[in-house]
């Protein structure tokens, strides 16, 4: 028999359930440390859950829920099929606008519907392993300008609550009273405060700013009235994501939808799975493809109670690693943690909102920081970036990231056709040939 080749041993040995490393699950000499950090990293989720959901338009509880339904089968997969050791799973906030404008285009009645149908169409991406080509037909800088669209989007978003006015102050038509004044200050003091304290342990504790701005927040709340976050107690019901549409078109739509969404939830995926196999403490390798099936069985899962879709996002599992974490054992606390206040909901009325939009607006700030990330693409990796977010913002994400597709694939057809004077059946052959190489370099 011919002798493997060290790429083939690398592939097949990330298929192995609990593999030389330990087993990804749980590691007796681990649960302490493992235990601290899903307890940190479980309490900074929340008002990042909470926030992504309200950009969402899902209830803040349903959001939870799906963090909670998430983290216990991530935990459970880990026994068998580890895609990552300290992956925390969770809603994304580069899917929260899609999945607002899902709700404004479907009703809230079929989001259930596409989130089963894009966990289907994940579960046949999985099942042949297409996860390895997805980026070699979107290039990663414009997967940057799609999220950098979406920042400015969630920035813009929650803007507003740094200067609302909680509803026991009485109307008036002058912008600059008093109350207004205090709640600016107040928001801009709290970033201040944010920002240095994340500058100074962002690699360290993490999670330290998220504290004691929420803390302070609530404390201050005591004292100064300020808007609060009212969360809605909704039943979380079981039921079959059927649909529930009027015509053929909107149907046809919805596929189109749940394909796109499929997609960038899976290129987020790989994406944070690269810098989750670089943060880890003992430098495990990744397997996205397992991971994919963590994804597309808890999105399945939770459209039958109206949940969202997740990944393993990248602020969460940094600050899981940092709080000590070495397996997905944390990832089982966290859950709980989650759980925990998805089943009390009256303590999040707490929270205050000018809080929270400083946690969500510095979020926004990061992706559309991760632009920087696309300058050593060159100059026209850069403007295209651009562009798609600059499309993303201003038309929609599905609309903004096709054109900027499809201006991306007509520069390259007249470089390749007038420059070159390539034929156009070689420019086509030739972009279908660099899947088949990947191919068969990887299987």
């Amino acid at each position: 028999m011919a002798s493997t080749t060290s790429e083939e041993t690398r592939f097949v040995k990330q298929e192995t359930p609990c593999p030389n490393y330990g087993c990804a699950a749980f590691q007796r000499q681990y649960a302490l440390r493992d235990l601290q950090a899903g307890i940190i990293t479980g309490a900074m989720a929340i008002p990042l859950s909470i926030g992504i959901a309200m950009m969402s338009n899902y209830p803040i509880k349903v959001g939870l829920a799906t963090v909670a339904f998430a983290s216990f089968l991530g935990w459970f997969f880990a026994w068998f099929r580890p895609g990552n050791y300290i992956g925390s799973p969770g809603i994304a906030a580069g899917l929260a606008p899609i999945l607002a404008m899902g709700v404004a285009t479907f009703g809230m009645e079929n989001m259930a519907f596409i989130v089963f149908l894009t966990a289907f169409f994940q579960a046949i991406i999985w099942k042949f392993n297409w996860q390895r080509y997805i980026l070699m037909a979107v290039p990663t800088y414009l997967v940057e300008g799609l999220l950098a669209g979406i920042g400015l989007k969630i920035m813009v978003k929650f803007f507003a609550f740094t200067y609302e006015l909680p509803d026991s102050v009485t109307p008036s038509n002058a912008f600059w009273t008093d109350e207004r004044i205090t709640v600016i200050s107040l928001s801009l003091l709290g970033a201040g405060l944010f920002i240095w304290l994340f500058n100074k342990f962002k690699d360290t504790k993490p999670a330290i700013p998220y504290f004691v701005l929420i803390v302070v927040g609530v404390l201050v709340a005591q004292l100064i009235p300020v808007s609060m976050i009212k969360v809605e107690d909704v039943d979380l019901n079981f039921a079959l994501p059927m649909p529930h549409f009027d015509s053929w078109t909107l149907v046809l739509y919805a596929i189109g939808f749940a394909i796109m969404l499929s997609v960038i939830d899976v290129i987020e995926q790989v994406m944070s799975n690269a810098a989750i196999e670089k943060i880890d403490p003992l430098h495990r390798k990744c397997n996205s493809n397992n991971s994919l099936l963590s994804i597309w069985a808890a999105n399945m899962g939770s459209s039958f109670f109206g949940g969202m879709t997740n990944l393993d996002g990248l602020a969460k599992s940094t600050t899981n690693k940092l709080a000590g974490a070495y397996t997905k054992f944390s990832v089982l606390i966290i859950g709980s943690v989650v759980a925990f206040f998805a089943l009390n909901v009256q303590y999040l009325e707490y929270l205050p909102k000018f809080a929270l939009a400083i946690i969500m607006i510095f979020t926004g700030w990061k992706m559309i920081a991760g632009l920087f990330h696309v300058i050593h693409h060159g100059a026209y990796a850069m403007l295209l970036a651009i562009t798609c977010g600059f499309l993303v913002y201003e038309v929609g994400i599905f609309e903004g990231l096709i054109v900027a597709l499809v201006i991306h694939g007509l520069i390259f057809f007249v470089i390749f056709r007038h420059v070159d004077e390539t034929p156009a059946r070689d420019i086509v052959r030739g972009y279908f040939q660099k899947f088949k190489n990947e191919d068969n370099h990887i299987t």
